[in-house]
C-alpha cells in the first residue's frame, strides 16, 4: 500500500513539474516574441531615440501562482459599448465574459471583451481582450494598466496567464490610442508578473 501511494505521488509530482515547465516555457515565448517585435524597426512602438537604446524589456519573474484556471459567466446579450482610450478615439467592444477566480487567496472577478470590428476578420475572429489595473500600477508596473491577450474557449473555463501581461502602446509612445481598462477590471492586489513599467 505505502509502495502504491508513494508511486501516485511521484507521479502526480511529475506531471506537476511538467505542466510548470511547459507553463514557464510559454511565458518565456512571450517574453522572446515581444522583445523581438520591440526590437524590430518596423514593428516597435518605441520612439526613434528609445529604439536607439533598446535592450530589452524588463519582466517580473515568471511566477506559476499567477497562471490561474477561471471559470466563465457568459454574456450572450450583452450590448456594444464604446471603452474609452487616452484619446478621444472610442473603440466599440461587447462584454463576452466574466472570468471568476481565485488568486493569492483572494476570490476575483474581470470582464474579457471582444473587439466588435476585429471579431469580423479572420486573424482576430477568436480573439479576447483583458484589460486590467492591480496595485503594482504606477509602483512597478505602467500606471495606466496591461492587456491579456486570450483566444475564444472551448468550454466554461479558460487559464489567464498574468505573467503574459503586457504594456499599452501608448506607455512607450504618446502618438498612440490606448483602451483605458474599465473601473470593474481594477485588481485589488498586486500582481506582479509581466511586464514592468518602461520608464521608472
Amino acid at each position: 500500500m505505502k509502495i502504491k501511494l508513494l508511486i501516485l505521488c511521484l507521479s502526480l509530482a511529475a506531471v506537476s513539474f511538467a505542466q510548470e515547465s511547459k507553463e514557464y516555457k510559454s511565458a518565456k515565448k512571450f517574453q522572446q516574441k515581444l522583445n523581438k517585435e520591440f526590437s524590430s524597426k518596423e514593428e516597435s512602438p518605441l520612439t526613434e531615440e528609445d529604439l536607439a537604446e533598446f535592450e530589452g524589456l524588463e519582466f517580473y519573474p515568471i511566477d506559476s501562482s499567477f497562471i490561474v484556471n477561471a471559470q466563465l459567466t457568459f454574456h450572450k446579450d450583452s450590448e456594444p459599448f464604446a471603452m474609452k482610450t487616452t484619446t478621444d478615439r472610442l473603440p466599440v467592444y461587447i462584454l463576452y465574459a466574466t472570468a471568476h477566480f481565485e488568486i493569492m487567496g483572494k476570490k476575483c472577478t474581470l470582464e474579457i471583451y471582444q473587439n466588435e470590428k476585429l471579431v469580423l476578420t479572420p486573424e482576430y475572429e477568436d480573439y479576447l481582450f483583458l484589460p486590467f489595473t492591480d496595485l503594482t500600477n504606477g509602483n512597478g508596473s505602467y500606471g495606466g494598466g496591461r492587456y491579456i491577450d486570450l483566444s475564444l474557449p472551448e468550454g466554461d473555463s479558460m487559464i489567464i496567464d498574468f505573467n503574459q501581461a503586457y504594456n499599452p502602446y501608448c506607455a512607450y509612445n504618446e502618438k498612440y490610442s490606448c483602451p483605458i481598462p474599465p473601473k470593474t477590471n481594477d485588481l485589488d492586489l498586486a500582481i506582479k508578473a509581466g511586464v514592468k513599467s518602461f520608464h521608472d
